[in-house]
């Protein structure tokens, strides 16, 4: 699993004015706290956390903050973005402590769509529903994703939270009915199914007449 670092400065002044001073020298205000400890007001590097963001795994990884020589293993808990520019305007980090459950959202990771039975045998379509979870696990058991496999997915199957398969010592949280992704034919290729079964049908009612 990669190793993603983020620097960061300690930084005393606080309000809005020197909220505003940091970013117009590029920097980001950011908040870390939980683990029993005291907050700590930091700032960080707006291109450096800018090019973190690119990676999906910033999101729902174990980060380690480094801190004028001093590291604390943190998870991304919030983050404020500009309305319309691509800015970061605050971030917030939770400490992790390895004893403590998290709660987080990782990304699923979709695999076999084009071995889909649904779609080789059935002439279907995978419609997504969700593109991540959120999970309950101790730290040392967090996943980087969790990998849903699509091969045996048959037309009209509907994929449910409690049909994923888990790695150890992780609990998905939400409605274990809640769907995946499900395999049906294209709107087109069902109404014209329909059609084709009513003309069936009705040619076999003037048969039997």
């Amino acid at each position: 699993m990669e190793q993603l670092e983020l620097k960061a400065q300690l930084r005393t002044d606080q309000g809005k004015g020197a909220s505003r001073r940091l970013r117009r020298n590029g920097l980001v205000p950011a908040i870390m706290y939980g683990a029993e400890k005291k907050p700590v007001s930091l700032s960080v590097s707006q291109n450096e956390l800018l090019k973190h963001l690119e990676n999906e795994a910033f999101y729902s990884q174990i980060l380690t903050v480094n801190i004028d020589g001093q590291s604390e293993k943190v998870i991304l808990k919030d983050l404020q973005r500009h309305p319309y520019r691509p800015l970061i305007m605050h971030l917030d980090l939770q400490r992790v402590s390895e004893s403590q459950k998290l709660q987080m959202r990782v990304p699923l990771h979709f695999i076999n769509a084009k071995k889909c039975k649904g779609v080789k045998q059935g002439g279907g379509v995978i419609s997504h529903h969700l593109s991540e979870v959120e999970i309950s696990c101790l730290p040392k058991n967090l996943p980087e994703f969790i990998q849903v496999d699509l091969e045996n997915v048959q037309l009209n199957q509907i994929l449910h939270l409690s049909d994923l398969v888990l790695p150890a010592g992780v609990e998905l949280l939400g409605q274990s009915d809640q769907a995946v992704i499900s395999v049906h034919l294209a709107r087109g290729e069902k109404e014209g199914a329909e059609e084709v079964e009513a003309e069936s049908a009705a040619e076999s009612e003037k048969k039997e007449g």
